[in-house]
């Protein structure tokens, strides 16, 4: 696996700086049941409001059903397909859309399974695995294949598995895998006070 730590404007926490969201899976390599449950119960923990936890996951492993695993790597959109089939471990991040104790809507479910699935994928890079979260997927079809009821929300495919040597990407693979990584000027995004006054 090639390290691709973040060039910050200041220093952050290591785990921070180095996630990134690889492509080259070693698919010979198996995460482990004890690994799955530990990044699932580093999502568990995470905050949501009134604590109602919207988020659902459902886990595709081809190591314990391949069939199973096979059908949720059909649902990802073909250019997602030709690197996560790689990966031995899918999941779908979902969300309940209304709050549990009173069947109101949940503008936030949305936002409580980001933060989520965030600490999902900061477990698997501590634990030395790599994760690539996925909006190319098919949600009608994963619905359909899976009896996921049609009021739940989809918000990512989740590739998780072990990283594997760069020349198992296709060439159009290894250019995005070694692009150098880039995020907008700090001050663009963050504002002091008032809309658009950048944070010094």
């Amino acid at each position: 696996m090639i390290e691709k730590p973040a060039d910050t404007e200041q220093k952050i926490e290591k785990i921070l700086a180095e996630r990134w969201s690889g492509r080259a899976y070693d698919p010979a390599l198996a995460v482990t049941e004890e690994q799955i449950i530990a990044i699932c119960e580093a999502a568990r923990w995470a905050p949501s409001c009134f604590g109602d936890e919207p988020w659902r996951y459902i886990v595709w492993n081809r190591y314990q059903d391949e069939v199973s695993w096979q059908k949720a790597v059909d649902c990802l959109v073909p250019g997602n397909q030709a690197w996560a089939k790689n990966s031995p471990v899918l999941i779908v991040a979902a969300s309940v859309p209304t709050f549990s104790h009173n069947n109101a809507a949940n503008r936030w479910s949305g936002y409580d399974t980001g933060a989520a699935s965030v600490s999902l994928c900061l477990q698997a890079s501590a634990m030395g695995l790599m994760s690539h979260q996925m909006g190319g997927f098919d949600s009608d079809k994963l619905k359909a294949t899976f009896a996921i009821p049609a009021d739940i929300n989809l918000w990512s495919m989740i590739a998780i598995g072990h990283p594997a040597a760069l020349d198992t990407l296709t060439e159009q693979e290894l250019e995005r895998e070694l692009k150098a990584r880039e995020r907008r000027p700090l001050a663009t995004q963050f504002y002091s006070s008032d809309w658009n006054i950048p944070l010094n």
